[in-house]
């Protein structure tokens, strides 16, 4: 993991409950959900087989969706 991109991580763990312990940051983003960029600014398609058991899983019109701000910050600089 890049040092800036750890550093920008490192900035929005304080402002996040995490039931999992941040295992996708401690882990060095080798353990991450699965989710995809699907070009929303806020949301990430979950692509999880139980999205229901997330915290951070919101549903909508049969599909569901990641509202983790750390798991988005993740995959927009995947893509980039």
């Amino acid at each position: 993991m890049e040092e800036r991109t750890k550093k920008e991580l490192e900035e929005l763990i304080p402002q996040i409950k995490c039931p999992k312990d941040f295992i996708c940051y401690r882990s060095e983003l080798r353990e991450l959900c699965k989710a995809e960029d699907v070009g929303m600014k806020s949301y990430l398609k979950c692509l999880e087989e139980n999205p229901r058991d997330c915290l951070f899983s919101l549903g909508y019109a049969e599909s569901y969706y990641c509202t983790c701000a750390l798991r988005l910050h993740i995959a927009k600089k995947e893509c980039k």
